[in-house]
C-alpha cells in the first residue's frame, strides 16, 4: 500500500517541506497505518473496502501534511470516518463472513461463539446511521474519550454520548434479534 501511495505521490509531484513538519510521511504512515486501517475496517466492515479508504486517506495526507502542525491523529480520525462515510453511501453491502483459519484455539467452541459475536456486532455496526456508527466505533472500539470523538465529528460532547447511547441500544437491540 505504502508504494501505491509513494507512485501516487510521484504522479502528483508534491513538495513536501520536512522541516514544517514534525514527522515525514513515511513516518506518519508507520505510526497510524493500523489505526486508520482497523478504524476504516470497522466502519465499512469489509478489508478491501478499508484498505482502497486507507489509500485515500493517506493520499490526503500527503497533500495536505504542510497545513498540519501537530500531531495529524485527530485529522487523520477525522478523514477516515469522512472517506468511509462517503464510500459507505456509494455502495451496496455485501457482508462476508471472516475466516481465521490461522489461529489454533484449543476451545473451538468459544472460538466460534467469538466469531459469531464479531459476525453480529459487524452487521449491526452496518445497520446504524454513519453518525451513530462513527461515534460507537471511535468511543467503544477505538477507545477514544468523548471529547476526542466530539473534536473529530466536530459535536458537542453531549451529542457524542447521546449518539453513542442510541446505537448501543440498537446495536443491542439487533443482536437479541438475531440470536
Amino acid at each position: 500500500m505504502k508504494e501505491a501511495m509513494q507512485a501516487a505521490a510521484g504522479e502528483i509531484s508534491l513538495e513536501i517541506e520536512q522541516t514544517r513538519s514534525q514527522f515525514s510521511f513515511d513516518e506518519l504512515v508507520a505510526l497510524h497505518q493500523q489505526r486508520v486501517l482497523r478504524t476504516a475496517y470497522r466502519l465499512l466492515g469489509r478489508v478491501e473496502d478499508a484498505q482502497d479508504a486507507a489509500q485515500e486517506v493517506f493520499l490526503r495526507l500527503l497533500k495536505n501534511l504542510h497545513r498540519i502542525e501537530d500531531d495529524p491523529q485527530a485529522w487523520l480520525y477525522r478523514v477516515t470516518v469522512n472517506i468511509c462515510n462517503d464510500r459507505y453511501r456509494r455502495r451496496h453491502i455485501v457482508m462476508e463472513p471472516a475466516l481465521d483459519l490461522a489461529d489454533p484455539a484449543p476451545n473451538p467452541e468459544r472460538v466460534l461463539e467469538l466469531e459469531e459475536r464479531k459476525r453480529l456486532l459487524t452487521q449491526g455496526l452496518q445497520t446504524l446511521p454513519e453518525r451513530e456508527r462513527a461515534a460507537v466505533v471511535l468511543r467503544d472500539i477505538e477507545g477514544l474519550s468523548t471529547r476526542e470523538v466530539a473534536t473529530i465529528l466536530d459535536v458537542e460532547e453531549v451529542t457524542v454520548r447521546s449518539q453513542i447511547s442510541m446505537a448501543r441500544v440498537k446495536l443491542a437491540k439487533y443482536i437479541r434479534g438475531r440470536k
